[in-house]
């Protein structure tokens, strides 16, 4: 399988992007509505800095983008970076579903094939002399 380097950094730091639950948060919030930092960053305990960062991560992975307005910056929810998320966990499934149903066709038992019907299995007991022929 061939790996395109410059899309797998882009899908890190996207599921990075997605890996904390502030992070998550934040989009969630977005998601409803353009939103100052100020505004995001009053609704957790920690500094407007640290909520800055947690912006400036969801940005460099292409889920939030900012804009200006005065003397604001308004944060705003990317749709498609989600999607893009969405495809490359789609795409995986594809793939170890795949892989498990190879598996399974390998671990079943072979069917009999028309020319050659299935065999009766052979009884292992022994004959047990107190017992007449037919039993």
């Amino acid at each position: 399988m061939v790996v395109d380097e410059a899309a797998d950094g882009g899908l890190n730091r996207l599921f990075h992007a997605l890996s904390d639950p502030t992070r998550r948060g934040v989009l969630r919030r977005c998601a409803r509505g353009d939103l100052s930092v100020s505004q995001l960053a009053a609704e957790y305990p920690m500094s407007f800095a640290a909520v800055q960062k947690h912006v400036s991560v969801l940005e460099q992975a292409g889920l939030v983008s900012k804009r200006r307005r005065g003397r604001e910056q308004l944060v705003r929810a990317e749709p498609d970076a989600l999607a893009r998320a969405r495809r490359a966990l789609d795409e995986l499934e594809a793939l170890w579903r795949g892989r498990v149903e190879r598996m399974s066709s390998l671990l079943e038992p072979e069917s009999p094939t028309p020319e050659a019907p299935a065999r009766e299995p052979r009884h292992t007991e022994e004959h047990d002399p107190r017992k007449g022929p037919d039993q």
